[in-house]
């Protein structure tokens, strides 16, 4: 039985990631962020019979000793820890830069001095910026646009670094615009969804018009856990994406269909990034993910998307989750 830690368990991807490492057999060491409440953050959402098998370690990604004491023992680490929320690295890239390179950093020094057989590092597709071609290929430029793909660029060449300096056998992952169950409605499809699902039928967003590749968390975690499973890809830059194209308003107006009401889409300004910040078009080639990992999406093209949007529906329409969150406030 493999032994894998898993940073950043506590959060959307991550759990969803926990959940089906314990169901393929791994044996889970889950990295949490540490607070006082001691929550383990949507790990304490899953079933018991799946957290009892999860070795839940709380930490902070910026402590080097508290990381490398929790991967001791393991025979490989999925890196997922980060600060993602693009608005927020606009007045606070000081922590950015702590959490996502230093906290990478320190993976990385770890798994190099306690010979880890794999890491399996997240980028994501923030960092090509706006398409200067399409599908986007791992040969694509990059463009930091904000803080935050600012410093995921620095932390995706770290993690290459360390492979080509010193033989540390990293895979970089880079997702795609995931969506699904327990994402914040930081996010875009979790906004519209839950504006909906509390009865508002003019929605507040930002710029509609900029396409995304939107991916289901399920693909995403399938991405991740044959990347894990593969020594094809160290060393390697490999996209995660549903191949498939479609504007922002365009997806508002698809889930309202999927949701059997009529919506007015209401222009916000506290949601519109600065104009240079913007990621016009995202639209990802899964072509080497398919030929390195043999990946390929399970919810493809439109239909996949309609398929994964009325999952997450189902979800976020739950009484008991829908309260979870804030509907009438901006996220940032």
């Amino acid at each position: 039985m493999q032994k894998v830690l898993l940073t950043g368990a506590g959060g959307f991807i991550g759990s969803h990631l926990a959940e089906e490492l314990v169901r393929r057999q791994f044996s889970v060491r889950a990295f949490v962020h540490y607070n006082s409440m001691g929550s383990y953050g949507w790990l304490d959402s899953v079933s018991s019979d799946v957290l009892d098998k999860i070795d839940v370690f709380a930490g902070n990604i910026c402590d080097p000793n508290g990381l490398r004491t929790a991967l001791q023992g393991c025979d490989a680490v999925l890196h997922l820890a980060a600060l993602i929320a693009i608005p927020y690295s606009y007045h606070s890239p000081d922590t950015y830069v702590d959490t996502n390179i230093r906290g990478t950093l320190n993976v990385l020094q770890a798994a190099r001095d306690l010979g880890v057989g794999h890491v399996v590092h997240t980028s994501t597709s923030e960092v090509y910026g706006t398409a200067q071609f399409v599908p986007i290929t791992e040969e694509h430029p990059l463009q930091g646009q904000s803080p935050y793909s600012a410093t995921k660029i620095g932390a995706d060449q770290l993690a290459l670094s360390f492979e080509r300096s010193f033989g540390t056998p990293v895979t970089v992952v880079r997702p795609f615009n995931t969506y699904g169950p327990r994402q914040s409605t930081r996010a875009v499809i979790p906004t519209i969804i839950t504006q909906i699902a509390a009865g508002q039928r003019r929605i507040k967003l930002g710029s509609i018009h900029p396409t995304r590749d939107f991916n289901y968390v399920g693909d995403t975690v399938g991405g991740f856990l044959a990347a894990l499973e593969s020594r094809a890809g160290i060393g390697e830059v490999i996209n995660i994406g549903s191949g498939f194209e479609i504007s922002i308003g365009d997806t508002a107006n698809l889930i309202a269909e999927l949701m059997g009401v009529e919506i007015e889409i209401e222009h916000d300004d506290v949601r519109v990034r600065p104009d240079r910040s913007e990621v016009e078009r995202l639209w990802a080639s899964n072509a080497k993910a398919a030929n390195l990992l043999s990946w390929s999406p399970r919810f493809a093209g439109v239909d996949g998307l309609r398929k994964g949007l009325e999952q997450t529906i189902a979800w976020f329409t739950k009484k008991e989750n829908l309260s979870r969150y804030r509907t009438n406030t901006y996220t940032l």
